[in-house]
Formats: C-alpha cells, sequence, structure tokens
C-alpha cells in the first residue's frame, strides 16, 4: 500500500460516522463497566484499563497516519531547498 493511499484509507476512517461511533460506543461501554466494577475486581479493572487505552492508541495510529500524510504534503508543495 502507497503512503497516498495510506493516508487517503486512515482519513476516510476518520471521517466515517460508523467508525467513530463504534469507538465512542466501545468507551462509553468499557468506562461504565469500570466504573460499576468493584474495587476487589482487581483483574477485571485492569483488563478494561488496558482494553480502554488500547482504543486510544489505535484511533492516534490512524490520526497520525493522517498527520505525517499532511505534512508530506506541505512540505512537497515549499520549495525543494526549504
Amino acid at each position: 500500500m502507497t503512503e497516498d493511499e495510506k493516508l487517503r484509507r486512515a482519513n476516510d476512517l476518520l471521517n466515517d460516522p460508523l467508525f467513530n461511533e463504534a469507538f465512542d460506543v466501545l468507551k462509553k461501554d468499557l468506562s461504565n463497566r469500570w466504573e460499576s466494577s468493584g474495587s476487589t475486581e482487581v483483574e477485571a479493572r485492569e483488563s478494561i484499563w488496558l482494553a480502554m487505552r488500547l482504543l486510544d492508541r489505535i484511533h492516534a495510529h490512524i490520526t497520525s497516519v493522517v498527520e505525517t500524510g499532511r505534512m508530506a504534503d506541505i512540505l512537497d508543495k515549499q520549495h525543494p531547498f526549504i
């Protein structure tokens, strides 16, 4: 997959309402489960926390692909000696 195709696909994902809804629903569900878990449910709470961080990392990676692609476009349009 070329960098341009990665940029386009990542941008499409970030602008897709269903994709964003899926992240929002999952984060809300995990947050609710974490808040309703008991203080003695250490393993469950750690697992939920890990899942929440993983969702954040996935979203951050896709966002990074878009931002990196935009920066590359800007650099390509600048004077070649800058």
